[in-house]
């Protein structure tokens, strides 16, 4: 049991993005795309798995000066620290390897690529300021490319700017929760917190939301170029819900409350109902209805 809740089932949810682009493409309802999809959803999720367990097992004194990651299976003792590294180590290889030999070869360099930075980051790269926020929205970056790798689907410019800032957004806001709740003590924590300060760290999820914002919006005003038949501009509407959306989430943020952002999205009850009228309209536009 402490191995798996090592591995952060609540953020599988994450991994779901392996679907976004075949979803924006109106690829994603055919027995070949589920099936290639539902196989690299494993894999990568084989492959955050085994980040998670190296890096708990890395961070395990620093987790128990946290006043919620102390509960995490390694830092409270219940999962030994050799018994994650080594289900850590079989997982990161694991992962690549079936990916090479069941997907096309691009996926399998995905996930190494995303290993490498992961661990990276574990070792190093979090330490460094503004690389630690590159690096962890890359990871929600590649995410949304490898499905639409898999399936050898283009991907737009507005699909990878919106879905790059959006990540960056979540991720800014996370930190600048995290400097929220844990001020005075976050350097037990997390050392680079004590290097931004949360003028900065609004600074950098407001611009991202804006930037995210504005590149969806030009995504769906660019349909006007290429009408298609349908009851209504389900394409254009779906701005509504997206704005929404941030606007709904950038309330957590500002309360420094956005520290999980799986918690909000799950938790919230008018978030999920905007996602879900933002996934109704997105799925009316790509189906021409």
């Amino acid at each position: 049991m402490g191995l798996l809740r090592t591995t952060r089932p609540k953020q599988w949810v994450k991994n779901t993005l392996v679907i976004a682009a075949p979803a924006a493409a109106g690829r994603l309802f055919s027995g070949h795309a589920l099936a290639t999809l539902g196989l690299t959803f494993a894999l990568f999720t084989a492959c955050a798995a085994a980040v998670y367990l190296i890096n708990d097992a890395r961070d395990a004194d620093a987790d128990r000066a946290h006043p919620t990651k102390c509960r995490r299976p390694v830092a409270a003792g219940v999962l030994p620290v050799p018994v994650a590294y080594a289900a850590g180590g079989v997982l990161a290889v694991l992962g690549p390897a079936l990916a090479a030999w069941l997907t096309p070869p691009l996926v399998a360099a995905l996930l190494i690529a995303y290993l490498g930075m992961q661990l990276a980051y574990c070792v190093s790269l979090k330490h460094v300021l503004v690389v630690d926020l590159v690096v962890v929205t890359t990871g929600f970056l590649m995410r949304a490319v490898i499905g639409g790798v898999a399936l050898g689907i283009p991907l737009s410019r507005w699909f990878l700017i919106t879905t790059g800032f959006g990540a960056l957004f979540m991720v800014a806001a996370k930190r600048y929760s995290e400097a929220v709740q844990l001020a005075g003590k976050a350097g037990a924590t997390r050392a680079l917190l004590t290097e931004y300060t949360t003028g900065y760290l609004r600074f950098v999820w407001q611009l991202a939301a804006g930037v995210a914002v504005l590149a969806y919006c030009l995504w769906a005003l660019e349909g006007h170029r290429t009408p298609v038949p349908g009851l209504l501009p389900w394409r254009q509407l779906s701005m509504v819900a997206f704005i929404l959306a941030i606007l709904r989430y950038a309330v957590f943020a500002d309360r420094g409350t956005a520290g999980e952002p799986e918690d909000v999205v799950l938790r919230d009850r008018a978030l999920a109902l905007i996602g879900l009228a933002w996934l109704a309209m997105y799925g009316l536009a790509v189906a021409h209805w």
